[in-house]
């Protein structure tokens, strides 16, 4: 095995599974467009902190949960709604345009730019994949801890509050750890592809599975598949990025699954089809 594929599985498939887990919740909540606002600002984050002259990492994360704090503490008790989320990545885009301008005038060539729209999961190092994995289990420990409640107040908000559930704190928890999981799936896929690891394998895992702690495996496992795949096909082929085969991969996984979920629903529709023609007649 090549010396930067280990750092590289080891680092992806870990920020695959904290992605899947936050990923199902999101998917359930219908606030994928908030994952994709989040990579936005994860994007701004890289640019400011070559700005101001610290570590592109730091500018990614501290901006994207300082961000999605933000967004939970204006969507209150409540979801975000995409009005909300979309004058936000309006304006937080604005501050990147920004500092793009500035790095120009400085005379920088913009390679952090490119590596935070792109990605670079083959340049991880083994101090690299500690961080990630160390990241994605604190994740993992959170949503673990408050999955029940953030189950609950995902399906029924109102009631939730009504009977104690402290949503808006749920809320809060959500919007960090998918703030989290972005910031760190950004050195790998780039804020332009990470949505796929976020979205693609928790969708497919919604057509997949019913049950909470299924679809939850099941977006886990077919995430680290897509890692596994992309970065296996992305060596045999050195011009194709990592990051686009991983995208790749998980779109195509999504699309298989919703073919299932068609084919499975296809055998009952023509059961109730053929069940109300024989009461007809």
């Amino acid at each position: 095995m090549s010396g930067y594929l280990l750092p590289a599985i080891i680092a992806g498939s870990t920020i695959a599974v904290a992605c899947g887990i936050v990923g199902w919740f999101i998917v359930l909540r219908s606030q994928v467009f908030a994952a994709d606002a989040l990579s936005h600002f994860a994007f701004t984050g890289a640019i400011a902190g070559l700005v101001i002259g610290i570590s592109p990492q730091l500018g990614v994360f501290g901006c994207t949960i300082a961000c999605g704090a933000l967004l939970a503490a204006i969507a209150g008790r409540t979801l975000a709604d995409d009005l909300t989320i979309g004058i936000g990545v309006t304006w937080v885009l604005g501050l990147g345009v920004l500092a793009l301008a500035i790095l120009s005038r400085n005379g920088n060539e913009g390679t952090g730019a490119a590596t935070a729209l792109f990605g670079s999961i083959n340049t991880l190092t083994g101090v690299d994949a500690v961080i990630a994995a160390s990241i994605a289990a604190v994740v993992i420990g959170v949503i673990a801890v408050i999955g029940r409640p953030l189950l609950y107040a995902s399906l029924n908000p109102v009631a939730a509050h009504a009977r104690g559930v402290p949503v808006r704190l749920l809320n809060a928890l959500a919007f960090i750890a998918l703030a989290t999981v972005v910031a760190e799936a950004t050195q790998a896929l780039g804020a332009l592809l990470l949505l796929a690891l976020i979205a693609a394998p928790a969708g497919a895992a919604h057509h997949l599975a019913h049950r909470p702690a299924a679809g939850i495996g099941i977006a886990a496992g077919i995430g680290i598949a897509s890692v596994w795949v992309g970065l296996a096909i992305s060596y045999c082929m050195p011009t194709l990025p990592a990051s686009s085969a991983i995208a790749t991969v998980a779109a195509a996984a999504f699309a298989a699954a919703a073919l299932i979920a068609t084919l499975r629903r296809s055998p009952a529709r023509r059961a109730r089809r053929h069940s109300v023609i024989t009461h007809t007649h």
